[in-house]
């Protein structure tokens, strides 16, 4: 829509004394350039809306700058193209990702890591195991498997623990482990 350019002169001294209806009348005037500029860019209508109003506002927030030896359209563009450029470093900057359809199929085909209720069963079953076989070892070397592997203590709480020289716990351990390893194979 080609605007009389006396009327449009008229209208932007109005908007820069603050007068509403002068920012409306702009606002309609040149929305549909604007606007269609940025979907050319862009080709999403949402983003090309929001860099549009954005536009506008800054406009409207630096009218007082404008100078009318230039076009208004023009002028309106160029802080169009601004606020493109800031648009697409904050995509950049954004953590955000933008993901295709086949994308987020891939995601929800990913394979659950979860072990299931059978799982579960075996591993209680080899746990079940695993306690008989210790249950063979003699009684020392139960109660180090035991204070290590189960209670999760330290070399040097074990020997604390057992009132033994923390090298006495480190041998009896690995000849605990050697005894077991034996006990597994044979059953």
């Amino acid at each position: 829509m080609e605007v009389n350019k006396d009327k449009l002169l008229s209208e932007i001294k109005k908007a820069k004394e603050g007068k509403q209806t002068a920012f409306n009348f702009l606002l309609d005037s040149f929305w549909g350039n604007v606007y269609n500029f940025q979907l050319k860019k862009i080709q999403n209508d949402e983003d090309a809306e929001d860099i549009t109003i954005k536009t506008f506002s800054k406009a409207f927030d630096k009218i007082s700058t404008f100078d009318e030896q230039y076009q208004f359209k023009t002028w309106l563009i160029a802080i169009s193209k601004n606020v493109y450029i800031d648009f697409l470093r904050k995509k950049k900057s954004s953590i955000s990702i933008e993901t295709t359809k086949v994308q987020e199929e891939t995601v929800y085909a990913i394979v659950d890591d979860a072990p299931s209720p059978e799982d579960k069963i075996i591993t209680e079953q080899n746990l079940a195991k695993l306690l008989q076989d210790i249950k063979k070892l003699k009684p020392k070397y139960q109660e180090v498997i035991q204070l290590r592997f189960f209670q999760e203590l330290s070399y040097k709480e074990i020997s604390e623990q057992i009132n033994e020289p923390m090298n006495n716990v480190k041998v009896k351990l690995l000849r605990a482990k050697k005894l077991l390893a034996e006990i597994i194979k044979k059953s």
